[in-house]
Formats: structure tokens, sequence, C-alpha cells
């Protein structure tokens, strides 16, 4: 009689300890589709069009001269430029690609799109100086529109636009890592685990 009811205590102890796991195991799996698709929908939130513009002006003197009679006789043509351009710098990141690692609890960022940088110059033409003979011509006017493209690139370079596109991409960012922090999750990229903005600036690269 003692024996029976060891047993059927001991039968009832496994019911019961099966029951707990199956119920925690159902809840840990619940919690973890749960902080999946959060963190699935603040990447969707964070994947749109960054976009950061600047404003950039300059003169240029455009000359060009045409000799003939064995350079004997010349006739010239030159104009005075005037170039406002409107710049933008974006990052598309609907085209950022990740990975999310459920059991271990890591969003990987695989890559992020490379930075669109848009020049649309509004070029402005005085003091045009030109003969029949050398007169202005569209091969002139694709030469200056290079030109002026090529100066805007390094000046581009060397102000703080770029860097300043980068902080709002990091700012970005930055919310996936909050959101990852909070639950308990790792965030990665390029192989380094990412714990705050700082480790972020440095590891995205212009």
């Amino acid at each position: 009689m003692i024996k029976k009811t060891v047993t059927t205590i001991i039968i009832v102890c496994i019911v019961v300890l099966l029951f707990k796991y199956c119920d925690f195991k159902k809840n840990n799996e619940a919690d973890i589709s749960y902080n999946t698709n959060l963190i699935q929908q603040q990447i969707v939130n964070v994947g749109k069009l960054v976009v950061t513009e600047g404003h950039f002006s300059e003169v240029i003197t455009y000359k060009n001269q045409q000799k003939y009679l064995m350079n004997m006789v010349s006739f010239e043509k030159k104009a005075l430029i005037v170039v406002n351009a409107d710049v933008t710098v974006a990052y598309d990141l609907q085209k950022m690609k990740y990975d999310i690692d459920e059991k271990n609890k890591i969003i990987t960022i695989v890559s992020i799109p490379k930075e669109e940088i848009k020049i649309n110059p509004d070029i402005q033409f005085y003091d045009v100086e030109q003969s029949k003979l050398n007169p202005f011509t569209g091969d002139d006017y694709n030469k200056i529109n290079k030109s002026v493209k090529a100066n805007l690139a390094k000046k581009i370079e060397k102000s703080t636009l770029k860097s300043n596109a980068k902080n709002r991409l990091i700012s970005e960012l930055s919310k996936i890592l909050i959101l990852t922090n909070t639950m308990g999750w790792t965030l990665q990229y390029e192989g380094q685990i990412i714990e705050n903005e700082k480790d972020l600036g440095q590891q995205v690269k212009m």
C-alpha cells in the first residue's frame, strides 16, 4: 500500500514537472517570438531614406582660344560663370541587410548601403564674349558642367556635409541599438559587438 502511494506521488510529481516545463517552454518561445517581431518592426521603422542637404556657390571664369594661320590669329571666347548648387547626401536604409539569431539573441547588421551624393547645379553665364569663328557650343557647356561638378565634389569632401550625414545615419541606427540593449539582445556589425553610439561611429565607414 505504501509502495503504491509513493509510486503515485512520484508519478504526480513527474506530471506536474512536465506541465511546468511545457508551460515554461511555451512562454519562453512566445517571448522570443514577441521580441523578434518587436525588433523587426523597429528595423522597418528605421528603414527609410535619410537625407542631408547642403548648398554651395562658386564663381568660375571660363576661357577658350582658337588659333589660325600658324597661331598668328586667335579668336577667344570667355564667360563669367556663377554656380549655385543644391547637394544631397542620402542613405537608403531600406537596402540595409541584417540577420536575426533568435536562439542566441543576436542582431547582425550584414551591410549598410553606401551614401548617394547628388549634385544639382544651377549655372548662370555672365559677360559672355565670343566670335563667329569661336562661338560657345554644346561641347563647351559639357566641359563647364563637368568642371563645375568636379569642383563641387572637392568642396563637399572638405565640408562637414558628409560627416553630418553620417551622424544622422548613426542616429537612426542607434534606435535599433537602444531596443536590443533594452531587451537583452546583442547588436553586431562587421564582426564587432556594438555597445554604444561610439562603437557604431567607429565601425560605420563612409
